[in-house]
């Protein structure tokens, strides 16, 4: 019966990691690209967001917190202030993109949400997706909304998590009011 439980154990850290989508200004060239993208973001549009994936992965054994650490998951431009970049993008046009990986020391405050909880070890999944992922990015066809469904997707099996996210919170509401599946009604990030 003792080996069960020790098996138990193991089987979840497997999986079950954490999985949120944080939203963050996009970034502009400095000037009043940079000023119309902070009053966008600031003012809550929907469309002037960048979502990327956050997992935490906990750490086994809770004695021992320097196991614990944030992945941050994310798909951008490559150079996202080259203002030639810029105005390929809002032309419609590809501009070669960038699969990041970072790590984090805490959640953000604002504009983050627990998604959900990873079938399968997130680290590995995460790291296989980006392995496959087109890098060429073109708004609306392949950008970080495509990158972060289709990771969240991967990770938790739910689909379309933006779309989900965006009906809850609406286009232009204070993201931080509302609580999201999974996530306490009190709890802010």
């Amino acid at each position: 019966m003792a080996a069960s439980g020790v098996w138990k154990a193991s089987m979840v850290r497997s999986g079950r990691e954490e999985v949120y989508v944080a939203a963050m200004p996009l970034r502009a060239t400095k000037g009043p690209p940079q000023l119309l993208m902070s009053a966008a973001y600031s003012l809550n549009f929907w469309n002037f967001h960048h979502f990327m994936v956050i997992i935490n992965n906990k750490p086994l054994n809770r004695t021992n917190p320097c196991s614990f650490q944030l992945l941050v998951y994310d798909f951008q431009p490559k150079d996202p202030e080259d203002p030639y970049a810029a105005l390929a993008v809002l032309s419609g046009r590809s501009v070669p993109g960038a699969v990041l990986v970072r790590k984090l020391k805490k959640l953000p405050r604002n504009k983050c949400w627990l998604v959900g909880y990873s079938k399968e070890d997130a680290e590995k999944v995460a790291t296989e997706f980006n392995k496959t992922w087109e890098t060429s990015l073109r708004v609306g066809v392949n950008d970080c909304r495509h990158y972060t469904n289709g990771l969240v997707t991967q990770l938790t099996g739910e689909k379309d998590v933006l779309k989900r996210l965006k009906n809850i919170v609406g286009p232009r509401e204070d993201m931080r009011e509302k609580p999201f599946k999974g996530e306490r009604s009190n709890f802010t990030l």
